[in-house]
């Protein structure tokens, strides 16, 4: 019997890339002290091409060959970068805290579990609606635990929902029509396609003024080479190697952890309800990536 060995890099990837996307929550917040959403996601997604293109010239990668497969990057980009990230920010900007938009953004996984198989004509389980249901509970209970110390706004968790929305169509999107192009590939093609659309809406709606504090610049660092180049290499990687259940199993860590920068970086409250919330929340996570495991 053969025993097939996966590389270590894609064994460590599901803890990597968990880590470094609950970091970008709270070091985001940080971040829009100093400029506006649009205005900030212009200079991450620019930055980041701009870091790429050396790269895409040392190591040449093979780019699509039909005018379909560039759309489908594009279409990705357009999803993940402008319309997850855009609505996030947004929501950032609107009082959201970096652990409640975590545990937003938590239930992805879940959500998956369950459009998923819809397009694949699969029978949904029980558990799954279970575990969705946990979910949007301990979304409800942390909202409810934090209220007192910031009162939720209706346009704050509207943001939120598209947020999750977006990403959500996104990794559905890369799952039915990635062609398993080059990380450099796709993450060029993907974040020009971003920039295309979030500049226009920071020229058009923002005053485009930047507060160029030390603080800023390592937010910025972070945000384009942690969370846009190595974090979002890490996924794409993940989900052309069938590792994403990995992912989903790892993804309840991810509030909890946003919740812990929150309070170093920006001393966000979660009182101790809320964290009962998030466990609560967890539960679902765990039910539906264990679903879609056995």
């Amino acid at each position: 019997m053969t025993i097939s060995k996966k590389p270590l890099w894609l064994i460590l990837a599901p803890v990597t890339f968990t880590f470094l996307w609950a970091g970008g929550y709270g070091i985001a917040k940080v971040g829009l002290q100093y400029a506006e959403p649009m205005t900030l996601l212009s200079m991450r997604f620019s930055f980041v091409v701009i870091l790429l293109i050396p790269f895409y010239f040392f190591f040449k990668p093979s780019l699509p060959q039909r005018m379909a497969d560039w759309l489908h990057l594009v279409v990705v980009g357009v999803l993940v970068q402008a319309v997850y990230f855009g609505f996030c920010w947004w929501a950032f900007r609107s009082g959201v805290s970096a652990g409640v938009l975590a545990i937003f953004m938590s239930l992805q996984p879940i959500l998956v579990a369950i459009l998923a198989p819809k397009l694949a004509q699969e029978k949904v389980s029980w558990l799954r609606w279970l575990g969705l249901l946990l979910g949007l509970t301990g979304v409800l209970i942390v909202i409810i635990a934090r209220s007192d110390i910031e009162p939720p706004t209706l346009i704050g968790v509207s943001f939120s929902i598209l947020g999750l929305l977006g990403i959500t169509s996104g990794v559905l999107y890369e799952k039915r029509f990635g062609g398993g192009y080059h990380p450099i590939v796709a993450n060029m093609v993907q974040y020009a396609a971003g920039f295309a659309v979030v500049a226009p809406i920071a020229l058009t709606f923002e005053t485009m003024q930047v507060n160029w504090t030390v603080e800023f610049f390592a937010a910025l660092g972070y945000l384009a080479i942690g969370n846009s180049i190595l974090a979002m290499s890490l996924l794409l990687a993940m989900i052309r190697a069938g590792e994403v259940s990995r992912v989903s199993s790892l993804m309840f860590l991810v509030p909890p952890l946003a919740a812990l920068f929150g309070w170093v970086l920006l001393d966000e409250e979660m009182p101790l309800f809320a964290w009962a919330g998030m466990a609560v929340a967890a539960i679902g996570v765990l039910i539906v990536s264990r679903n879609r495991t056995a």
